[in-house]
């Protein structure tokens, strides 16, 4: 398990490979569909994301005596930020994607050129995610966006998951597609010649 620590600096995180398990300490931020389109359409996202981590994440979060907590913090599906994320990386230096499924190739290239990984969190453990996030250290955007796709700004300690994605140009997503295909028409190449 390696251990990545806020500020995420492009040597750490260009030392990882597909398939590394990590855990995550320090400060992350979410954003899914609005954010991305707010920023691609030129919007101040009111955060610095160099050397940072990006969650696609649409967060439970309630106020209780003054105070935010994270109720339920799951990963969202990353596919649907496609059009924007290699702008996102290019733009914002972010060196951590951190959602569930991956992401298209346009993407992994951004990560290979500008020092860039997508982690896979664990999905269906929303509750358990959360449980990784010790404070909310703010929230921007709550009033135009709503809480879902709000940008929060969690400090999390251990928060797990995979490598999935590495700054070499390799994707176990690309991987278990490729060997899933060969296995498939290996059964039917075996199914014709019965």
């Amino acid at each position: 398990m390696t251990k990545l620590q806020y500020p995420f600096y492009e040597s750490a995180i260009r030392s990882l490979k597909a398939g590394d398990p990590v855990s995550i300490t320090g400060l992350i931020h979410t954003g899914r569909d609005k954010l991305h389109k707010y920023f691609a359409d030129g919007g101040d996202l009111g955060v610095d994301f160099a050397d940072g981590a990006l969650y696609h994440c649409g967060p439970v979060v309630i106020e209780k005596d003054g105070e935010w907590k994270v109720v339920a913090a799951g990963p969202t599906t990353s596919v649907r930020e496609n059009p924007y994320e290699p702008e996102f990386i290019a733009k914002t230096g972010v060196r951590i994607v951190i959602g569930k499924g991956g992401m298209d190739d346009a993407t992994l290239e951004a990560m290979r050129k500008y020092g860039c990984v997508y982690i896979q969190a664990v999905g269906g453990a929303a509750a358990l995610s959360a449980a990784s996030v010790k404070r909310v250290a703010g929230v921007d955007l709550l009033d135009e966006f709503g809480a879902a796709e709000a940008c929060w700004h969690f400090e999390v300690e251990d928060f797990p998951g995979i490598v999935a994605m590495d700054s070499h140009g390799t994707s176990l997503f690309e991987s278990v597609r490729a060997s899933s295909q060969e296995k498939l028409k290996a059964v039917f190449d075996k199914d014709s010649r019965s």
